[in-house]
């Protein structure tokens, strides 16, 4: 279905998994790691999602990762994938 979302379409994939989700950030959900049962982030997406908004880049990425990755809600806490990297060295 077109409109079903990522996370839509993993509870329907894995009704029995008790995925902990982070508030606010369901678009930026990108897969699951099937080994741990935890839900998988674009932190590329997330700072958008922020910056979205209003939040200058500076401010969403040190909100980002003092609230956000910086929580840690046990074994079921959400992977981070860091997914924007800028090759700066040649």
């Amino acid at each position: 279905m077109e409109d079903e979302s990522i996370l839509d379409r993993i509870l329907y994939t894995y009704p029995e998994a008790d995925f902990l989700t982070a508030d606010g950030f369901d678009n930026a959900i990108i897969g699951v790691d099937e080994t741990t049962m935890r839900l998988i982030y674009s932190v590329t997406k997330c700072l958008q999602i922020l910056m979205d908004q209003g939040l200058p880049e500076d401010d969403a990425v040190e909100h980002f990762e003092f609230n956000v990755s910086g929580s840690y809600a046990g074994k079921r806490t959400p992977i981070w994938c860091y997914d924007n990297f800028y090759n700066t060295m040649l």
